[in-house]
């Protein structure tokens, strides 16, 4: 086992997208572990948008990433060395191991994996965090019913390639938006949504009504923005609002909000933010049913991985925002 391990520390706060200058690499000797610790060699780390906001020093679901702080990063690996009775050498783990390579735990909030069941890639998107918050999202905030109309921005994304497969799954009738032809193809011929809007050609309103004459009962928006404000003058009575994140706001140091928000009063809609965490104690009831899915082929995996080091972690932040990925960004290190 090698000797020393690499990490990728936060150096400053970015303005806007992040810069080489808020990046510090470091090293330091790989860790030994303690009684009742175990040590996790990090072989993929999960790319994901929220990285950016836990970069700013503002109020959140969760404090900010320290100044010289190891980057936060949810993480697979196997176990090198273990003082820890519950896991042994050769273990698959996934837990929040940060942007480095080496990783000591004492098994809080680390998740064994079942490789007999899937790849542990899965474990980073559909049968992971990624899959729970489209889950919980879709049938607990946004309280999908059989025949809805739902639309989700973001659709060839990691998140929300999920949740409109979900949508359709559970009976809903799927409208997913997403940027340029080739992700819009994607979207309804890979993961079956009915229909798809390239929110990069004009007039997204008036296509989006005539997709859903009736109105939008659903909305599961990854994006934000604009495309919110879109969305919000199609809605239909009583529509559910799920705010799961807002990805073309991250880098914005002004965020705007909604300026037509008062159709929820016009719709009697709702508007509501969700977070995956306030369902841990239901994880392992959905992650039954996500697998369920996924092995009767109802579910379709898709992830971008990018091999290479945790050095190429700065790069492959920006291809995320630069919408490089369709479904899962992983790196591979």
């Amino acid at each position: 086992m090698p000797s020393i391990n690499r990490q990728v520390r936060l150096a400053a706060r970015p303005s806007g997208l992040p810069r080489p200058t808020d990046w510090e690499f470091t090293s330091e000797p790989v860790p030994a572990p303690g009684a009742g610790e175990f040590v996790v060699g990090v072989t993929h780390l999960s790319i994901d948008p929220a990285m950016r906001e836990w970069m700013n020093a503002r109020r959140s679901y969760v404090p900010p990433v320290d100044i010289g702080a190891v980057m936060r990063a949810g993480g697979i690996g196997r176990v090198t060395a273990s003082e820890h009775p519950e896991f042994a050498v050769g273990d698959y783990v996934y837990g929040a191991f940060g942007v480095q390579e080496y990783c000591v735990s004492d098994g809080r909030d680390v998740l064994k994996l079942d490789t007999s069941l899937a790849e542990p890639t899965m474990y980073l998107g559909v049968l992971g965090t990624t899959g729970l918050t489209a889950y919980f999202g879709l049938l607990d905030t946004g309280r999908l019913k059989e025949g809805d109309t739902v639309v989700v921005s973001g659709a060839a994304g990691a998140v929300g390639s999920v949740a409109g497969q979900i949508a359709k799954i559970k009976g809903g009738r799927v409208i997913g938006i997403a940027g340029g032809p080739e992700k819009c193809r994607l979207v309804t011929e890979e993961f079956g949504f009915d229909a798809a809007i390239d929110y990069r050609a004009p007039h997204l309103r008036r296509t989006l009504r005539e997709f859903a004459p009736r109105g939008v009962d659903v909305y599961f928006d990854n994006v934000g923005g604009e495309i919110l404000d879109d969305v919000l003058t199609c809605i239909a009575r009583g529509a559910r609002i799920v705010i799961c994140g807002a990805v073309s706001q991250y880098n914005e140091s002004e965020r705007r909000g909604p300026a037509n928000y008062m159709m929820l009063l016009v719709a009697r809609a709702s508007m509501t933010g969700m977070l995956v965490f306030d369902y841990a104690d239901r994880y392992p009831e959905a992650m039954a049913e996500l697998a369920g899915w996924y092995r009767a082929g109802r579910l379709v995996s898709r992830e971008t991985v990018v091999s290479g080091s945790v050095e190429d972690f700065p790069e492959t932040l920006l291809k995320l925002f630069e919408g490089a990925n369709t479904g899962k960004m992983i790196l591979a290190i």
